[in-house]
């Protein structure tokens, strides 16, 4: 089992920055690939990034590529997406989610995240 918990969230004007943080719990942490999704209101929840248990592999939607980055510290259980260049398009409600494997291709694809977070808004005005 393994819990997830977001923060880092907030109010930030267009052109800004956040750094969304995602804490995990539970000793097999580092065995699992890591993704980001989000969820503006009336719509589907959308895959952002993902990286590999390792952390040597990436992925991003093509939404966030050069803008978005994700990484891992394994020694601390916790995975970090630093958002820059924001835009109000970008606002959601982010989630954090644990995959039950290391890496695939289909990293996009939510049923294969087993564990996810409660979510930290982001709103981006304009």
């Amino acid at each position: 089992q393994v819990q997830l918990v977001e923060s880092g969230g907030g109010l930030v004007q267009a052109g800004g920055s956040l750094r969304l943080s995602c804490a995990g719990s539970g000793r097999t942490f580092s065995l699992y690939g890591m993704g980001w999704f989000r969820q503006a209101p009336g719509k589907e929840r959308d895959f952002v990034t993902a990286i590999s248990a390792s952390g040597a592999s990436t992925r991003y939607a093509d939404s966030v590529k050069g803008r978005f980055t994700i990484s891992r510290d394994n020694a601390k259980n916790t995975v970090h997406l630093q958002m820059n260049t924001l835009k109000p398009e970008d606002t959601a409600v982010y989630y954090c989610a644990a995959m039950n494997l290391a890496w695939t291709i289909n990293v996009g694809d939510r049923r294969i995240y087993y564990y996810w977070g409660q979510g930290t808004q982001v709103t981006v005005s304009s």
